[in-house]
C-alpha cells in the first residue's frame, strides 16, 4: 500500500511533466476511481487505482510489461534513423515513462517483441546467461536441405564469435522455411547463421519467447497488450 499526490501519480503514468499534470487536475480533467479531483495535492492510494483522464480509463501500474506484434519496417530504437520506431505503435504515455524494447528485432523482422519500463526486467530478459529460448520462422532463399538443418544443429562459425553457435532445435517446415530455436540472442544471429551455412534469410518472424507464444496473445500486426503475472511467468526458463 502506498499513497502519492495526484500530480505525482499522473507523472509516473506518463501523462507529461509535473506542471502539465497539475494543469490537467486543475482543469477537472482527472477522476480517481470515478470521482473528479481538482486538487493536485490530493493523496491517493495506488493499489487498485483507476484513473480517468479525458474520459479514458487508465489502471495504475508501477511498471508496464508489454507484448507487441512488431510489423516489418519498424525499428526497435527510441531514436530510429530510417524507419518509424516501435514506440509510435504505442500510446504516447509509454514514451513519457521511458518504455524500451527488450532486446532488438531487425527492422524487417516481424513478431513478438517485449517492452517495459522496468530496468531489472529488461536486463534479466536480455541477458544470455538466462538461456531463454526464442522461436523463429526463417524463410530461406535457397531450398532447405537436411545438410543445412544438420549444420545449424551442430554449429556454425561466425566471424566475431570465439566458438561455433548452434541452434537449440531446427526443424524444416516447408521447402523454404525453417523453425529455429535459439538461446544465445546474438546480433542478427539467425540471418548470420544461415549465411554461414551457405543459405540466405529472406524473411524472419519470432513467434515465441520462453513459453509465451504470440498466438496465445491473439494479437494482429501492430497490436499490443499488457502482460499480466501469469504471462510473465511463462518467460522464466524452466
Amino acid at each position: 500500500m502506498s499513497k502519492l499526490s495526484l500530480d505525482r501519480v499522473l507523472q509516473s503514468q506518463g501523462f507529461g511533466t509535473r506542471k502539465y499534470c497539475r494543469a490537467l487536475i486543475d482543469d477537472g480533467d482527472v477522476a480517481v476511481n470515478g470521482e473528479v479531483h481538482d486538487n493536485y495535492k490530493t493523496l491517493v492510494e495506488t493499489d487498485g487505482l483507476v484513473l480517468t483522464v479525458f474520459d479514458e480509463e487508465w489502471v495504475y501500474r508501477e511498471h508496464v510489461y508489454i507484448a507487441l506484434y512488431k510489423p516489418s519496417n519498424f525499428e526497435c530504437s527510441r531514436k530510429p534513423s530510417h524507419h518509424p520506431g516501435v514506440l509510435t505503435l504505442l500510446p504516447e504515455q509509454f514514451t513519457w515513462r521511458d518504455v524500451q524494447p527488450v532486446g532488438r528485432l531487425d527492422h524487417d523482422t516481424t513478431g513478438l517483441l517485449l517492452m517495459s519500463d522496468d530496468g531489472p526486467f529488461i536486463h534479466a530478459q536480455s541477458s544470455p546467461k538466462r538461456h531463454i529460448p526464442k522461436v523463429y520462422q526463417a524463410t530461406t532463399q535457397d531450398p532447405v536441405t537436411q545438410a543445412l538443418v544438420d549444420q545449424l544443429l551442430s554449429g556454425v562459425q561466425l566471424h566475431d564469435e570465439p566458438a561455433p553457435l548452434a541452434a537449440q532445435s531446427c526443424v524444416q517446415r516447408d521447402d523454404h522455411q525453417l523453425e529455429i530455436v535459439l538461446e544465445q540472442g546474438k546480433y542478427h544471429q539467425v540471418k548470420r547463421m544461415l549465411a554461414a551455412a551457405g543459405n540466405h534469410c529472406v524473411a524472419l518472424h519470432r513467434s515465441q519467447i520462453g513459453e509465451l507464444t504470440l498466438e496465445s496473445l491473439g494479437l494482429h500486426e501492430g497490436e499490443w497488450c499488457y502482460l499480466e503475472q501469469a504471462q510473465l511467468e511463462l518467460l522464466v526458463p524452466g
